[in-house]
């Protein structure tokens, strides 16, 4: 995801620097070339030989080591962006009024890429007034600032002052500065999780659907470039993008409505939700008490979302729909994409281990309106999602 591109990562004298070890780790792993600026007093609170390992560069801390020059003009503009996490309250306070006694500030003060500023401080200075005019300086210089979380601070303090955790920044590099553009003003629509048909106040038929399918989907999409909202029904999901809408909904009619209202406006369309079939025809508007005798449910079906979507599909809009089989999958899969109309259907067998409902991992076979098929073997959901995204990619460009 961030191979080829260049961070700087600079860290000042915080408690908060040792979540730069794992953020560091994040970066690197995911492709980024890191370079390390450790402000001098930095080095109390975490190791040097550390942050070089896990970067595979040299850390730089002095504007001159070993009788040579630190060329901090050519550091800002090596960056695609800088991040100072954890930035202390000494530091902004000398980013604020444009000090450079040191080379992480030398270099922030030469960047011409953006500067990202993850502060750490404990409650009481983060609340004093110098500290928010200090913000509202460095924002007015145009650098981004990170919210710092609220929880325990080093003092035993609870309240607001922790530095982000390093799986949020990440995610805020992502969002800002490293989405490739291949759906670049695309508008998708992913659908996601269950639907929950109500008996009666306490009581509804749903299914085991999770919504982690959908939401990986809608995830790989937001990183391609699209304007992605989610149409999700009950789920434990979290979307992980602030820039992803959510819609949230609880019943099959819900979703249908949401969708519909949505169509007109998106270019790809997945609906992965396990939307129910059948609902009550008749919901009780009290609790339905327990009987000496049986009770007869009347079910009947409920709105065809895909069927509609793809009955009302325009030049230009691409379909996909998830397909859940326990028996003939293949002949099932090929009629509802004929059936639906769609451009695509995904396959789940609940025959196939660790797969499907409730899982973290899956595996699916993807049949395609010109006849051709791909399968995609047992792997985490992000990663078949990507996959998914990369042929659905593949089939708008052609």
């Amino acid at each position: 995801m961030l191979k080829g591109k260049k961070i700087l990562l600079g860290i000042t004298a915080s408690i908060a620097a040792y979540k730069a070890i794992l953020l560091l780790r994040l970066l690197v792993k995911h492709g980024a070339d890191v370079r390390v600026i450790m402000t001098p007093a930095a080095k109390d609170f975490v190791s040097p030989l550390v942050l070089s390992t896990l970067s595979k560069n040299k850390v730089l801390i002095g504007l001159s080591e070993d009788d040579a020059w630190s060329n901090h003009v050519m550091l800002g503009r090596w960056a695609d962006v800088m991040l100072v996490a954890p930035l202390s309250c000494n530091t902004l306070a000398k980013m604020a009024t444009g000090q450079c006694d040191n080379l992480l500030l030398a270099v922030y003060l030469s960047a011409t890429c953006p500067v990202v500023l993850a502060p750490a401080m404990d409650e009481d200075m983060w609340h004093h007034s110098a500290t928010k005019r200090n913000l509202r300086t460095v924002k007015e210089f145009g650098n981004l600032i990170v919210d710092v979380d609220t929880g325990e601070l080093a003092s035993g303090l609870y309240g607001p002052g922790r530095m982000a955790e390093p799986e949020n920044l990440f995610l805020f590099l992502i969002e800002n500065f490293f989405r490739r553009e291949e759906l670049k003003s695309k508008k998708a629509l992913i659908t996601a999780g269950p639907t929950y048909e109500p008996l009666d106040p306490v009581r509804f038929i749903g299914n085991h659907s999770s919504g982690k399918m959908g939401f990986a989907l809608a995830e790989a999409l937001y990183e391609r470039g699209a304007d992605v909202t989610i149409v999700t029904g009950p789920t434990q999901q979290q979307k992980k993008y602030k820039g992803i809408n959510i819609v949230q909904v609880s019943t099959a009619d819900e979703m249908y409505d949401a969708c519909i209202k949505l169509h007109s406006h998106m270019n790809i369309e997945v609906m992965s939700a396990a939307v129910a079939d059948y609902k009550p025809a008749n919901v009780s508007p009290e609790k339905i008490k327990k009987q000496k005798n049986d009770v007869t449910l009347t079910l009947e079906k409920t709105k065809d979302i895909l069927a509609a979507l793809g009955q009302d599909k325009k030049n230009g809009q691409f379909l996909a729909g998830f397909a859940l089989e326990t028996n003939n999958e293949r002949d099932y899969a090929k009629n509802k994409l004929k059936a639906k109309n769609a451009d695509m259907i995904i396959l789940n067998s609940l025959r196939d281990e660790n797969a499907a409902f409730g899982y973290d991992t899956n595996k699916v076979s993807i049949f395609f309106a010109d006849g051709t098929e791909k399968q995609l073997a047992l792997a985490a959901k992000k990663e078949i999602a990507d996959q998914i995204v990369d042929l659905i990619i593949q089939k708008l460009d052609a």
